[in-house]
């Protein structure tokens, strides 16, 4: 059994459908945050979306970081912080549609603070040249996250290595592979892997995240 392979039952169009649903939901959700709110406030805001989108489950716990905790990693726990009228927020959603995982993340602006759009700007860039990468060269993990380390720096900012990307698919995807994406010493097959870029601004106390399928 190799860490790419998929389950009987993996179908790539319900996949992406997973996916689809995530990124409305992501979306969605993003719509209704406001400033003044508390993260915990997103999680039930999260909690509504999923019973309106009759998730069946989340694979991972869903992620909102507000503010400085846009810093913090997947298994960090976040501070209190109260979302402001210019602030920077992003979201991190695993849900199961119809037995298949999605993963998106992306970052999101409130106001009209130049600093924080162009990080969250940023990090799409950086994931879009990294996609590219990979389609040209067929890279392994670890190589590939070198390549987001110059792309990062080459726009001034910091990657965070403590995102880095992992396996997806048909639920669950775990008797595959558990780990990082950097710890794949194989060529990167498509529609197997989460890419996940966040990015550190060297100054300030925030970050930007993003995430989707490397397809």
């Amino acid at each position: 059994m190799s860490m790419q392979d998929f389950g009987e039952k993996f179908d790539l169009q319900k996949f992406y459908h997973a996916r689809d649903v995530a990124r409305d939901m992501t979306f969605e959700l993003s719509s209704l945050i406001r400033p003044g709110m508390v993260e915990v406030q997103a999680h039930e805001l999260y909690k509504n979306l999923c019973i309106k989108f009759s998730i069946e489950k989340n694979w991972h716990p869903p992620k909102i970081r507000f503010g400085p905790n846009t810093l913090k990693t997947f298994k960090e726990e976040s501070d209190p912080y109260t979302l402001q009228e210019e602030d920077i927020f992003y979201i991190d959603i695993g849900p199961v549609v119809d037995g298949h995982e999605a993963d998106y993340g992306e970052t999101f602006t409130i106001g009209s603070n130049y600093d924080h759009k162009h990080l969250a700007d940023t990090s799409q860039k950086v994931f879009h040249e990294v996609c590219e990468q990979w389609k040209t060269t067929k890279s392994r993990g670890p190589e590939l996250y070198e390549w987001a380390k110059v792309c990062a720096k080459a726009y001034g900012y910091h990657l965070n290595m403590g995102s880095d990307g992992h396996r997806i698919g048909d639920f669950p995807h775990h008797v595959f592979f558990k780990g990082a994406i950097i710890e794949c010493s194989e060529q990167l097959l498509p529609n197997a892997w989460i890419l996940e870029i966040q990015l550190d601004h060297p100054k300030l106390k925030f970050g930007a995240f993003y995430e989707d399928i490397l397809r």
